[in-house]
């Protein structure tokens, strides 16, 4: 009877002492994980930056197509660049969405928005009332009207 009461304890404590993991088992994993994790989050933040260049770009377009609504209304682009045009609002989210600056110019027959870009700030998007809608290596020149 001693012997199978023993045995049993023995039996017992086995299954027990197997059934969890051991410290080095836990940090390899840990380590793993967060290797992992580190390769995820960096591409994301490219994933994110090239996002953003994409939402200059998209608002910009747009605003060179309202400019042409704009432009049919009134037969002019001076005032495109108003804080009362739809415009605006189109401006402000490229700033919003890029590194903030954004310049827009207009005058009565042309008008010109240039935004840097997010992923490369050396880079600048532009587009003009010629229809231009280009990448620049430099931001458009003050009271420029074209790209």
């Amino acid at each position: 009877m001693a012997y199978n009461v023993r045995h049993n304890l023995t039996v017992i404590m086995y299954n027990t002492r197997s059934r969890g993991f051991t410290l080095i088992e836990l940090l390899v994993v840990i380590a793993i994980i967060g290797v992992l994790s580190a390769v995820v989050l960096a591409s994301l933040n490219t994933a994110r930056t090239k996002g953003n260049d994409a939402a200059i770009k998209a608002n910009l377009d747009s605003a060179r197509a309202q400019a042409e609504i704009f432009y049919d209304g009134g037969n002019t682009y001076e005032g495109v660049c108003a804080a009362t045009t739809g415009i605006a609002n189109m401006v402000t989210g490229a700033g919003n969405a890029g590194s903030g600056d954004v310049d827009c110019y207009d005058v009565q027959g042309a008008y010109a928005i240039s935004a840097q870009l997010k992923n490369d700030t050396t880079k600048y998007w532009c587009v003009d009332s010629t229809g231009q809608a280009v990448e620049k290596a430099a931001q458009i020149a003050a009271d420029a009207t074209a790209c």
